[in-house]
């Protein structure tokens, strides 16, 4: 069955749920929306799809309705009854986990390409997306709804206010963009926030040659005085000749470089150490 506000209303009240802020659990009711976001997500029969945070199921059922094998995470031991019930006529694998610490490799076997599609929670959504893209290279393709202010950090371009770690961090793996703004109204209880979906795509190989681990070392170190410039911010680990050396000005803010950017002055940096 399809969740309209008051079928989401009356299933919690019977299963005595009161949604938790702090466990960010706002709650997708309207069928127009849910349908949009498995379109945009470009979810087909023969797709392997894990949802993170299914809820009472609003989107678990659109996910099944394609035909798709679905594996619906969900933390909240309370939200497994409502959940169970609202499935009861779909074959979906409903996992009792917290995907923080969820084995993925574990979990996500007999498929070689996964689609991941959420409404995740605001309070964990950037480290979670930012650990399934560098843990667990079998999803390929991630599509969700975050707050809006997070999704711009998450696809922000160099120069841009909201340009950072994570923004760098979701290049080096995928190609990203918001592909729809989601209102407060499509949920309940209704958020304080605006959402937009965002969609990430994972590149064939990592879009720098540089060393993950090295990289994001230097990467973090400038972006913790991101209002200096790089000469001071980076002047204990970079010398003047590898700035020169890697065609960086040291005289620029790190909000400026992009990752191609950030690519040759780790690898000038780890070549002379070497």
């Amino acid at each position: 069955m399809r969740l309209t506000p008051a079928a989401v209303r009356e299933l919690l009240d019977r299963h005595g749920i009161t949604p938790s802020r702090a466990l960010g659990q706002n709650f997708m009711v309207d069928p127009n929306t849910i349908d949009r976001i498995v379109r945009l997500a470009g979810i087909h029969r023969d797709d392997a799809v894990i949802e993170i945070g299914a809820g009472v199921g609003s989107l678990t059922v659109a996910l099944a309705e394609t035909g798709a094998r679905v594996v619906a995470l969900e933390a909240d031991r309370h939200l497994l009854g409502p959940l169970r019930e609202v499935m009861a006529d779909h074959d979906v694998d409903i996992v009792h986990a917290d995907a923080m610490t969820f084995d993925w490799l574990d979990h996500l076997q007999g498929e070689e390409h996964w689609k991941l599609v959420a409404n995740l929670p605001y309070n964990v959504a950037t480290p979670l997306v930012l650990e399934v893209l560098d843990r667990v290279p079998t999803i390929v393709e991630l599509t969700f709804l975050v707050q809006r202010e997070v999704a711009e950090r998450l696809v922000a371009p160099a120069g841009s206010r909201t340009y950072g770690v994570p923004s760098l961090r979701v290049a080096y793996w995928a190609t990203a963009e918001i592909v729809a703004r989601i209102p407060a109204t499509v949920f309940h209880p209704r958020p304080r926030v605006e959402s937009a979906l965002v969609q990430l795509v994972r590149r064939p190989a990592p879009a720098a040659d540089a060393p993950l681990g090295p990289l994001f070392e230097l990467i973090r170190a400038a972006f913790g005085q991101r209002r200096k410039m790089l000469r001071r911010s980076l002047g204990h680990v970079v010398t003047i000749e590898q700035f020169a050396a890697a065609d960086v000005s040291p005289e620029v803010r790190p909000e400026t470089l992009e990752l191609g950017d950030w690519d040759r002055l780790a690898r000038v940096v780890a070549g002379s150490a070497s």
